[in-house]
């Protein structure tokens, strides 16, 4: 019986051990081990991080990490095999920290928070079969990343390793397509992404303050210079995501000009004690890193706005970039002056941002603080909407339609404050969307994208409402866009874009998609609900009667009803043999619930609710 509660599941293994680490131990044994930790801090832990994996467990020399794509662990590995040597290039060759990496795709065995097994082991020994800061991969993981990365795979034949009974096909994955290792790319082959426009990356702020609760404040300032930067039409700004995964790392411009392919990167820092702070901004082009402007300013914390649009004004001149008169009208728009507001509000965004249930009532709370300090604050109802939204589709609350009224309420009141911002116009488009107006979700969305063409979320979200009104090829076109300004795009764009192919009979490449999302976050139980629909349209009901099962453990609270709320499709009738089928596996344990759903609560709250002042 024991044996049946075993938990098993399918996935990518990296392993990475340090060469002669015993040898650099002994000879200086505090500062190999302070090395180690600060490679890890600043290189290892945010590209493993940036690209889905997560960390497993370390020991004093090695880390094993799992991934939701075997793609994604290649290109996490050469990756950071790359920056090390790159790193590396200025350090003795005698106290140089390298590493070796093996990467398989297998089954493993779930125990809580690690993972063990054939798979594991696999992955551990072709890690030992490694030489100095190469990368092995098995020939399953070869023949998922063949052809979809920059990379090249030399076959090293079949090999015995040991405690493994079969022999393993092994490759020898490295950067570029040719067979021979190419050079590390210059400055100049940067890839830019807007070759006819300014474009600029705002990395996170650092905070120098000493103290850890400071961390919100700093990356306040990053986040409202990013949002103000991108109200102008004509300058391109990456979206926070991708700048943020450099937070806590030491940056070479180099990586971040390969990476981004932005032509500016704006860097800082603050320090805050009591009512003063002391921030330090510098602008550097990438292609040259020459600092193009540079500033530090002392002031009171009661004038970090009017500090914010300093620097923000600061740039636009260096970049000679031409303001017509709508962005003049949008800069010269500030959401609050009340300090005490924006601080709630850039504390409580943490929270909100985050998809962990524990993080909601601290953001709840802070949010509507925030709008209670400043009613005009129209950025702050919207995310205090986003808050209630996304408790009545996470199933966090018992009191779903409570919820969603709230969110209503709150789009209202944002949209009467302020009807030119894009986030406003972006959450009225999801709202719309939910109430099933299909019409007004696309006219808000398109608005959103209108007033925020450098916004990559509003183009997510248009996205988003165009594939549930069966207009996949125009949101796949929206998706590459957002792609451009996200980099590392979040994992609901792999929902979304699932979706679309979903939409387009690309059943396959759904699956592909979904898959991946599923692997970043194993609890989001719609992943589960739309596999088991792709399967279902392939015909593979093995795997879709597991995927609803696994839907429906993951919250057996959840009902159709809510199941029906939080996926909007126009085409009712799919969405009706959806939900059957996934109900299969609790109706066949339940009796209970062979019930018929209820009726959707947004088809009748369309008929009582009045109507949104949209247009």
């Amino acid at each position: 019986m024991a044996e049946l509660c075993v938990q098993r599941r399918l996935t990518a293994i990296l392993a990475a051990d340090v060469v002669g680490y015993s040898r650099l131990i002994e000879a200086d044994e505090e500062g190999t081990r302070t090395r180690l930790r600060s490679l890890h801090a600043e290189l290892i832990d945010p590209r493993i991080a940036a690209d889905g994996g997560r960390v497993v467990k370390t020991t004093g020399d090695g880390i094993l990490v799992e991934f939701p794509s075997a793609v994604d662990a290649v290109r996490n590995a050469l990756d950071i095999q790359g920056a090390l040597r790159r790193r590396n290039a200025d350090v003795a060759e005698e106290t140089r920290i390298e590493f070796r990496i093996g990467i398989n795709v297998g089954d493993v065995i779930v125990e809580g928070d690690d993972i063990h097994g054939e798979g594991v082991n696999v992955a551990a020994r072709l890690e030992g079969l490694c030489k100095l800061g190469e990368v092995y991969v098995s020939g399953t993981v070869y023949d998922q990343v063949a052809g979809k990365l920059a990379a090249s795979f030399e076959d090293l034949g079949e090999q015995t390793v040991k405690n493994i009974a079969k022999s393993i096909r092994i490759y020898h994955a490295r950067v570029g397509l040719d067979t021979d290792i190419q050079p590390e790319p210059r400055i100049a082959d940067a890839p830019a992404l807007f070759p006819d426009q300014p474009s600029i990356a705002v990395l996170p702020f650092q905070n120098m303050s000493g103290d850890p609760d400071q961390e919100y404040f700093a990356d306040g300032i990053s986040e409202d210079i990013i949002t103000a930067l991108s109200k102008i039409s004509e300058l391109q700004v990456i979206a926070r995501n991708s700048t943020f995964i450099y937070k806590g790392s030491e940056v070479k411009f180099s990586d971040v000009a390969h990476d981004l392919g932005m032509g500016y990167v704006l860097e800082g820092s603050i320090r805050a004690a009591n009512d003063r702070m002391r921030i330090t901004a510098q602008l550097i082009e990438t292609g040259s890193e020459r600092h193009v402007w540079a500033e530090r300013y002392d002031r009171e914390v009661s004038d970090i706005f009017a500090l914010q649009d300093e620097i923000t004004n600061e740039i636009v001149i260096a970049l000679q970039v031409n303001l017509s008169e709508g962005d003049q009208a949008r800069l010269r728009r500030r959401q609050t002056d009340n300090v005490d507001a924006w601080d709630c509000f850039v504390c409580g965004l943490r929270g909100a941002n985050s998809s962990a249930r524990a993080q909601y009532d601290l953001a709840l709370e802070l949010l509507q603080h925030a709008v209670t300090l400043d009613p005009n604050f129209a950025v702050a109802w919207v995310g205090l909407g986003r808050l209630y939204w996304q408790a009545a589709r996470a199933h966090w609350t018992n009191t779903l339609e409570i919820s969603f009224d709230k969110a209503i309420e709150c789009a209202e009141k944002a949209l009467v404050i302020d009807v030119t911002l894009p986030d406003t116009q972006a959450f009225i488009g999801i709202v719309r969307l939910f109430q099933r107006r299909f019409a007004d979700a696309v006219t808000a969305g398109e608005k959103a994208v209108e007033l925020g063409a450098n916004s990559a979320e509003t183009y997510v979200i248009l996205a988003q409402t165009l594939n549930y009104v069966d207009r996949a090829e125009d949101a796949l076109a929206l998706n590459e866009r957002a792609m451009r300004l996200f980099r590392y795009y979040p994992d609901n764009m792999l929902g979304i874009l699932a979706l679309s192919y979903r939409m387009l009979g690309r059943f396959e490449e759904a699956i592909a998609f979904d898959t991946e999302r599923l692997g970043r976050n194993p609890d989001n139980m719609y992943s589960d609900f739309r596999l088991s629909a792709l399967y279902m349209e392939l015909g593979r009901e093995d795997e879709a009667r597991r995927h609803a099962a696994e839907a429906i453990n993951k919250n057996p609270h959840c009902s159709l009803r809510q199941v029906r709320f939080s996926e909007p499709y126009r085409d009712e009738e799919y969405l009706d043999s959806i939900w059957i089928y996934c109900a299969k596996p609790a109706c066949q344990s339940d009796p209970s619930r062979r019930t018929a759903p209820p009726p959707s609560p947004i088809r009748s709250r369309r008929r009582q609710h009045r109507p949104l002042p949209c247009r």
